[in-house]
């Protein structure tokens, strides 16, 4: 295999495109501003450990990730950053204490069997993260619920508030700026009457990667990006500035040459009407690359030019055409990165670049560049 050739499909993550992210995300803040990265979701279908490391190195102050599980593999990786839990369970109450993972606390019910069992534990001002809704009601509780929260956090030595938090819904979308700064000035109402209820003054944070972005005044003592930290900003502009860090990459199995009126793969949903040169590359639907994507929808590069998804996907393999493409069997095809944005590869398909990130199996090759 030629020097610099991958000889499968392969993911690339280059964590030199990672600390240029955080450098430009940390530029839009103030000094003092603490930062969350956020890890979840094998870190956008990367590597979670890989860039859970990359960013204690470069001094990042939280992670997180949504379950007990993802916060017990950084610590069994080593990680020593404080995680906040996003999404925490009942049912991992005793784990998430036992690896020293803080949750978020975000309903009554989350609220009372936490206490319950910090209580049991024997624990001491054990930190935890209280969320409000404020317009995305997907999780959190409601402004009414401040005085409760708070007489049942008040006194209590068990645990202690560490801050108190809540997530835009729209902020990407400058249509929706009303909405948007509606939902600051509910954060600044409600956590000002919780800080002096609770009777300390936890951190805030509210803003995601295009909060940070577009709403900087609003950034309080910390901010959390995700999708940023990735090389996706939800705007060309910002995403010009960005890098991407993951790379998909695969390579030409087998090349066919098609008569007129022959079909390609499964229900022969694609039927050539004129001599055409396939490509076959070993990546499909198990993948990550949904049958969405197929019948020309959306394409990748080989040697820089487009060569389009033909007929349906397959749970292992997709067809390109490459006719008019230079090209043998074992060349390289790049599927999306630095030259060629997950966020235009997903939009071919109507959804967006956290999808088709997240999505890409286990099962492909990680490969880490940039140490």
């Amino acid at each position: 295999m030629p020097m610099g050739k991958i000889g499968e499909t392969t993911l690339q993550i280059d964590l030199t495109a990672l600390e240029h992210n955080y450098n430009y995300l940390r530029s839009k803040i103030a000094p003092n501003t603490k930062f969350l990265a956020v890890v979840k979701a094998f870190a956008y279908g990367s590597d979670m450990v890989t860039i859970a490391q990359k960013m204690e190195q470069l001094g990042v102050d939280y992670l997180a990730v949504a379950y007990a599980k993802e916060g017990s593999l950084l610590r069994d990786a080593g990680i020593k950053t404080p995680i906040l839990v996003l999404h925490p369970l009942p049912s991992n109450f005793d784990e998430i204490i036992d690896r020293c993972l803080e949750p978020s606390l975000y309903s009554k019910k989350i609220l009372a069997e936490f206490l319950e069992v910090a209580k049991a534990k024997h624990q001491k001002a054990y930190p935890v993260h209280i969320k409000f809704n404020t317009g995305l009601n997907r999780l959190g509780f409601n402004e009414s619920d401040v005085d409760f929260v708070a007489e049942q956090l008040k006194d209590k030595k068990e645990i202690k508030v560490a801050s108190v938090f809540s997530h835009l819904a729209a902020s990407e979308d400058l249509e929706e700026k009303p909405f948007s700064l509606n939902q600051i000035n509910t954060f600044k109402r409600i956590s000002a009457n919780f800080t002096e209820k609770l009777g300390y003054a936890p951190m805030r944070h509210t803003l995601n990667t295009s909060g940070i972005l577009n709403y900087p005044e609003a950034q309080f003592e910390m901010v959390r990006s995700g999708i940023g930290l990735y090389g996706y900003g939800n705007n060309a502009t910002i995403d010009a500035q960005l890098r991407p860090v993951a790379s998909l990459k695969t390579i030409i199995s087998q090349i066919h040459h098609i008569g007129v009126n022959e079909t390609v793969g499964y229900n022969r949903a694609f039927t050539s009407e004129s001599p055409r040169k396939t490509a076959t590359l070993p990546l499909g639907h198990a993948d990550g690359i949904g049958r969405q994507y197929g019948n020309g929808k959306a394409s990748v590069l080989i040697h820089g030019k487009k060569a389009p998804i033909i007929g349906n996907v397959c749970m292992d393999m997709i067809m390109v055409d490459v006719t008019g493409i230079d090209c043998e069997e074992g060349d390289e095809a790049l599927v999306f990165g630095q030259k060629k944005s997950a966020e235009n590869f997903a939009a071919r398909a109507n959804t967006i670049s956290y999808e088709i990130l997240t999505a890409i199996s286990q099962r492909v090759k990680r490969e880490v560049i940039g140490k």
